[in-house]
């Protein structure tokens, strides 16, 4: 239970010691686990010396029978332990072409952003622990994903607060006997339906069983690793951008980003790849690793000068030499439109 408490209040400070807090909590181990250490700062009001209140929210997805009961159970727990106030809000899942997984975590963000900004919290705490971050980090490269994707989650991430990250499942189990919690154990975990618990029951346990212990803790510590790189690739590549782009040039689209061709080929592949896609983003636009390759290779200036689609109506061309262009004209620049 200490180091439970350390770790949210280590947690609470990276994130500017919010004063009012929201917990995510489903009633299982880990987010039970979670209440129950931010309860004990929130029946103090304060934690570092900082004041704190600190409500939750219960998200019933409806996917599961008696899910409304689970819920309310779980409500009442939560309100014992002192947090306040509590709410069971019930969502639709809509499904979506990413799988139910994705759609049941769009909804539940959505519900809990919802109840936030209702509140007025500044913060939404949330359970993950070490097992699943080793868990994202085995998805990411199952996926073929970047750096960013294998860093895996970070314990602040705008509103969001993971503080029991270096900290086991097992860990949480046993914060809620110490605690005399008996939380819920979602069926849906042990489900080979879902992807992520397949990696959870089957591909994770093989690991352990084949590669010897830790292997959860060296995918945690290379997401630790990589999240540093990513960090400080990431600001590198918003101040690049930032000096580099421009924006509703004359002759282009109102809503147009443009990039110097020249200047953005001669950047390292790392940094080269980032800026492309923050100028993607910016335009509403979602960059893939196929895309981002076409686009890349329009700074060639061979072959064809597009354009490009990009997922999320934007489209990506290389501007041509015109020949009837005034003298000093630049040409070889990318133009990013969004078409929404």
């Amino acid at each position: 239970m200490g180091r439970a408490r350390n770790a949210v209040k280590a947690a609470l400070a990276e994130a500017g010691w919010p004063s009012r807090v929201l917990v995510a909590c489903s009633g299982g181990p880990d987010s039970l686990a979670l209440a129950a250490a931010v309860a004990h700062f929130a029946r103090r009001g304060a934690v570092g010396g900082h004041a704190l209140e600190a409500g939750a929210v219960v998200v019933d997805h409806g996917l599961q029978a008696g899910s409304d009961r689970v819920a309310r159970t779980t409500a009442g727990v939560l309100e014992a332990l002192g947090l306040s106030p509590v709410r069971v809000v019930a969502v639709e899942v809509r499904q979506s072409g990413e799988g139910p997984e994705a759609a049941a975590r769009a909804a539940r963000l959505g519900a809990l952003e919802a109840a936030a900004a209702e509140w007025g919290a500044t913060a939404i705490v949330l359970g993950h622990t070490l097992d699943d971050q080793a868990e994202q980090v085995l998805l990411g490269l199952a996926r073929g994903s970047g750096t960013r994707s294998l860093a895996g989650m970070r314990s602040v991430r705008g509103p969001y607060v993971r503080p029991f990250l270096s900290l086991r499942r097992d860990d949480t189990v046993e914060v809620c006997a110490a605690e005399g919690l008996e939380p819920w154990h979602d069926p849906t975990n042990a489900d080979p339906r879902y992807m992520r618990s397949r990696v959870r029951t089957v591909v994770m346990p093989f690991l352990e069983s084949e590669l010897g212990p830790g292997v959860a803790e060296g995918l945690a510590r290379t997401a630790s690793i990589l999240g540093q790189d990513a960090a400080y690739l990431d600001a590198e590549a918003e101040r690049l951008y930032a000096g580099l782009v421009e924006r509703r040039a004359a002759g282009e689209a109102p809503g147009a980003v443009l990039l110097p061709g020249e200047e953005v080929r001669a950047l390292p592949g790392a940094l080269r790849s980032r800026v492309l896609a923050l100028a993607i983003v910016e335009l509403g636009g979602s960059p893939t690793f196929e895309r981002l390759s076409a686009v890349d290779r329009l700074l060639e200036r061979r072959g064809s000068a597009g354009p490009v689609e990009v997922p999320g109506h934007v489209s990506v061309r290389r501007q041509p030499r015109r020949k009837d262009a005034a003298p000093g004209f630049e040409y070889g620049k990318l133009v990013f439109v969004s078409h929404r």
